[in-house]
């Protein structure tokens, strides 16, 4: 499990960006096609708010949404999940384990390996080239 981190209110919006505050510690959803624009390159997807490494370059795909979609997350206990029953359905949540940033929902209609899809807010994540030290 990683390492819960904890910040007040006011050090994270002084921290982030009015929209990575609004999407990872409001449990907001940015608009699709205006945040998928990362590299192609080998890397890895960390969390905006922590730097938490979530997601292999490996593993995106494109799934036409609008989001960044991958098939699974960087290990087992990078994400955690809960139930999200708002705008009147139920949906899984996914947010960082480390830092409980609200990074988008996990569907079951993704490709094989896993069938699943991981919708992510792009604003949520911050892409790490193969070799890059986390800062």
């Amino acid at each position: 499990m990683p390492q819960k981190i904890s910040r007040t209110d006011a050090e994270w919006r002084a921290q982030l960006s009015d929209l990575a505050y609004k999407v990872t510690r409001k449990h907001g959803t940015e608009r699709a096609f205006t945040h998928d624009d990362f590299p192609k390159a080998p890397g890895v997807f960390r969390c905006i708010c922590c730097g938490a490494p979530l997601f292999e370059q490996g593993d995106k795909f494109d799934s036409g949404t609008g989001w960044p979609s991958f098939t699974r997350p960087i290990d087992g206990d990078a994400v955690g999940e809960q139930v999200d029953r708002s705008l009147f359905m139920k949906r899984t949540e996914v947010h960082c384990a480390a830092c409980d940033a609200h990074l988008g929902h996990v569907f079951p209609d993704g490709p094989a390996p896993t069938g699943l899809r991981y919708c992510i807010n792009g604003v949520a994540l911050d892409f790490a080239p193969e070799g890059e030290t986390q800062s």
